[in-house]
């Protein structure tokens, strides 16, 4: 659930003028605000990228983990570190067989949904990619806003980027 693959060859500019680490800590507070992510740390290796802090919620997980993919150089996202409240509430729950007293409360466990990712291939429009996951291609701009961090130009995107797809309702 944790490890993310990216293109190595396709994104943003940002490794090899110094401190790795600093420069993609520094693209994901600038898009997300320094608040989103509590104590994030960022640790670049060999093409892999570690991130570990708490995120605010799923999406902002999210998208840290795309705008560290979306670096060129950079091959892999591990996000086992980087986690939610949701997601802390979920792992807190009592282990099976230990009883608890009925004071407690029990954080409710809701699913932490999977990551849908899409990388850009050659011909791909927002329009296509919509009308693929959505069927309907007048949800590109939903998508277009969902990943206003990686999507800086609605006519600019390129094979090998990586966008998220988030599950909207099409109704």
């Amino acid at each position: 659930m944790g490890l993310f693959s990216f293109f190595k060859d396709a994104g943003k500019s940002v490794l090899g003028n110094g401190n790795d680490d600093e420069a993609i800590k520094n693209e994901i507070e600038e898009s997300l605000g320094a608040e989103a992510i509590d104590g994030l740390v960022v640790s670049v290796e060999d093409g892999k990228v570690t991130l570990a802090g708490v995120a605010q919620d799923n999406a902002t997980r999210e998208k840290a983990i795309l705008i560290a993919g979306n670096i060129e150089g950079v091959e892999a996202v591990d996000a086992d570190q980087l986690v939610t409240p949701e997601m802390i509430a979920a792992a807190s729950t009592p282990e099976e067989g230990v009883e608890e007293s009925a004071e407690a409360e029990v954080a409710p466990t809701t699913p932490i949904p999977e990551p849908r990712f899409y990388t850009i291939q050659e011909g791909d429009s927002l329009w296509k990619i919509a009308q693929e996951f959505y069927g309907d291609g007048n949800k590109y701009t939903y998508l277009v806003q969902e990943n206003i961090e990686v999507i800086k130009d609605e006519n600019k995107i390129y094979p090998g980027q990586t966008i998220r797809i988030p599950e909207i309702d099409v109704a």
